[in-house]
């Protein structure tokens, strides 16, 4: 999947249930990272290791029962490490406890879009009813990466020192890739190898989910294929900067004359490597724009024509705020209207 247009170039079993294992934390991850940019909680809180987080078996941070530890710790212990005692931590941290945290689990996960997902604990641990699909944690990993761009740095990074103890990420794509900068390792004997990869190059950043595979080593050789044949065969470019003008319109009644109008967020296009040329953009505003206009207010669409001849529409929305004008401009552009 390009993890900017949401463009998915194969897929296979895309929508079956899984076991998705450790891949669990990218979700348990978002619901963290979204609580503190929400101001809810700060990276220099720190986290209550509780018995029941010291006690959770698997994969371990080796955290001491007991022990406050720095919000960022316990992260990197779950992302690199995965640790399932600092993921347990992490959801009595943030919901005071983990059947609390996997509510907000499940509302994120409609939020993002993952109709075939559904989450019981924050460590991917097997139980009964706990299931996500490889189209789904495609969607997952893209919301992170776009809303979480630096946070995002943490799944990327190769090892991790906690009690003198080193511990290495699992994702050997890290050293493999250049391109290549996270996202998730998981493994149960039902789950079987799983991956959730990402790399950037140029513009372009592409999204892979392997599940089920037999040995680290399929889910590694499977994960680098789906990438590489996105990278040789498709290209995702940028067509417009968001939040910037890309024309202007006249604001009748407003306390400004006109207003400007663009893409809430940058635009992207993926089409098959070397017809980008090909890619055409038009725009229209809606007629007799009137006051009061808020920011972000859908004022128009622009159209981009891609290689094949179909065409994807986009919103045109306003950048500012124009509020009503006088009294006089308003009886003034009343008149003008009336003979428009």
């Amino acid at each position: 999947m390009d993890a900017y247009t949401g463009q998915v170039f194969a897929e296979n079993n895309a929508d079956t249930r899984m076991e998705p294992a450790s891949l669990t934390k990218i979700m348990t991850a978002y619901v963290v990272f979204d609580a503190i940019h929400s101001g809810e909680k700060k990276l220099t809180d720190t986290v209550l290791i509780s018995e029941r987080a010291w006690k959770t078996g698997g994969s371990r941070t080796f955290l001491d029962l007991g022990s406050r530890v720095p919000v960022e710790t316990v992260i990197l212990g779950m992302v690199v490490q995965s640790g399932n005692d600092a993921s347990v931590a992490l959801s009595e941290y943030i919901a005071g406890t983990e059947q609390a945290f996997t509510d907000l689990m499940n509302h994120n996960a409609e939020q993002i879009g993952m109709v075939h997902s559904h989450f019981e604990n924050a460590t991917g641990l097997p139980i009964a009813n706990h299931f996500s699909t490889a189209r789904d944690l495609a969607l997952l990993s893209k919301a992170l990466i776009q809303r979480f761009p630096e946070e995002y740095k943490w799944f990327s990074t190769k090892e991790f020192t906690f009690h003198g103890i080193v511990q290495h990420n699992r994702d050997v794509l890290l050293n493999r890739d250049s391109a290549v900068d996270g996202i998730k390792t998981g493994f149960t004997d039902n789950a079987g190898y799983c991956l959730v990869s990402s790399a950037k190059h140029e513009d372009m950043r592409l999204v892979s989910v392997v599940l089920h595979a037999d040995s680290p080593a399929a889910r590694a050789r499977e994960a680098q294929s789906l990438l590489d044949y996105g990278f040789r065969f498709w290209e995702t470019r940028r067509v417009h900067v968001g939040q910037k003008p890309i024309t202007t319109a006249r604001a009748w009644k407003g306390a400004q004359p006109t207003i400007s109008a663009g893409v809430p967020d940058d635009l992207y296009v993926t089409v098959p490597r070397g017809l980008f040329k090909t890619v055409s953009t038009t725009f229209d505003l809606q007629n007799h724009i009137t006051a009061p206009i808020a920011e972000g207010q859908t004022i128009g669409a622009i159209h981009v024509t891609l290689p094949d001849g179909k065409t994807q529409d986009y919103p045109l929305v306003a950048l500012t705020e124009i509020p009503l004008g006088s009294w006089w401009h308003q009886l003034i552009d009343t008149i003008l209207l009336w003979f428009s």
